[in-house]
């Protein structure tokens, strides 16, 4: 693994192989997270990366684009069989380069755009005013019912017709079940908005159809190739074929200038992968595992927002467990087990302090993990729940995750030397 870099570099060579032994001997639960196949990381260090490229397939800024427009449009026809899209752009550099693409397409600074509260699970290119998208945009917001933790569609449509915005977004980074595309549709439809959803988290799921479709619904759908897809590192968009010429001017030459033709290639063979039997049990298994994980929490006294899960993530409230998000991510992160703080909808505590967790089982599914490795972990979380101060109990913890960990291989072929 990176002979080159060896020689030439090797403190930075000592670092990339420090982060390969922590992947290999951890336990992976970071919901935006997951393994990519040996092909990614083949493709994103490939010869792609020489080529400058501007443009869209056959009208070009830059001479020598003869195979390039071939794997572009490889990537984007790959992308609109696996969703069943009419038009897909495939050039973002990330999930929110893409909202950004759809936003420069459809409406105007300061036009007003609804979306998920942050602090409810939403995402922070939904409009917060943290982000540039609440700066460009006034932006309004909706949030959970307070009794079942599940979007609140009346407060939705009280807001859409209230406001008038002119995109309702749909889509979170910290929400686990199931949205009412078909319902939010008639909603914007009603107030004449697009409908804009961003699945970055569920793409994965929605492409094995173990996860309900957005795209008969939306205007719009955004996603990431990574996450749940489990591939390249960018974004990419999917619309109707009328607003195809808008999505492509507002991608290029609007937000960005020239694509990463090397993650090009990735997202093509993303793309491919989705679509086969392997990639679909493998999603079909990251759902089995988050539920039986919610559960065996569940069984231990974590209290789970909105009582569980219907994709890839769970959020946990840890206030029955007299914890912050802050001490137990810190706690698990000394035993070998990475989540991340997050908060819970109403949070009494600060960002960087959080009530919750989220948990993710899309990474150690990809290694292998089962329904009884989840159990295991659950009881790992728990241990480490009522012992986070306990460094001696934590050291024991740890050696135990490891064992769990070193179960599933990852990238065996690369040698540690």
């Amino acid at each position: 693994m990176l002979k080159h870099l060896k020689e030439s570099d090797r403190a930075l060579y000592e670092m990339v192989h420090e982060e390969l032994a922590r992947q290999r001997q951890g336990i992976e639960m970071i919901a935006s997270e997951s393994f990519v196949p040996y092909e990614i990381m083949e493709l994103q260090g490939s010869i792609l990366t020489n080529k400058t490229m501007e443009g869209f397939p056959g009208k070009r800024y830059h001479a020598g684009h003869q195979v390039i427009d071939k794997i572009e449009s490889l990537a984007i026809e790959r992308a609109k069989v696996l969703y069943q899209a009419e038009h897909a752009v495939v050039q973002p550099h990330s999930g929110s380069q893409a909202n950004f693409s759809v936003y420069a397409a459809l409406i105007q600074p300061g036009d007003t755009i609804l979306g998920m509260r942050l602090d409810h699970g939403g995402h922070l290119s939904h409009g917060s005013k943290v982000n540039l998208s609440g700066k460009i945009y006034n932006s309004v917001f909706y949030g959970l019912d307070p009794r079942t933790e599940t979007i609140d569609y009346e407060e939705l449509e009280a807001k859409a017709r209230e406001y008038r915005p002119k995109i309702i977004i749909a889509g979170a980074s910290a929400y686990p079940r199931f949205i009412d595309y078909e319902r939010i549709a008639a909603i914007a439809k009603a107030v004449e908005a697009y409908f804009l959803v961003d699945m970055a988290h569920i793409a994965g799921l929605v492409a094995a159809g173990v996860h309900p479709s957005p795209v008969p619904y939306a205007d719009v759908v955004t996603g990431t190739t990574t996450k749940t897809l489990g591939g390249a590192r960018g974004g990419f968009i999917l619309s109707r074929a009328d607003l195809a010429a808008r999505l492509d001017k507002a991608t290029f030459p609007g937000v960005q200038g020239s694509m990463h033709m090397h993650v090009m290639g990735a997202k093509a063979f993303t793309f491919l992968r989705a679509g086969t039997d392997e990639f679909k049990a493998i999603m079909t298994q990251v759902v089995t595992n988050a539920r039986v994980l919610g559960e065996a929490l569940k069984a231990k006294g974590f209290r789970l927002v909105s009582g569980g899960t219907d994709n890839h993530l769970l959020l946990v409230d840890l206030r029955p467990k007299g914890l912050t998000g802050q001490a137990l991510e810190k706690a698990l992160e000394q035993v070998g087990i990475t989540v991340n703080k997050n908060m819970i909808p109403n949070d009494p505590e600060k960002p960087m302090v959080t009530s919750g967790v989220r948990i993710g089982v899309t990474a150690m599914t990809m290694k292998g993990a089962r329904e009884e490795d989840m159990i295991l972990i659950a009881g790992l979380i728990n241990e480490v729940a009522e012992k986070v101060s306990d460094t001696e109990a934590l050291q024991q913890i740890a050696l135990r995750a490891r064992e769990i960990a070193l179960k599933f291989p990852l990238y065996p072929g690369i040698d540690e030397d």
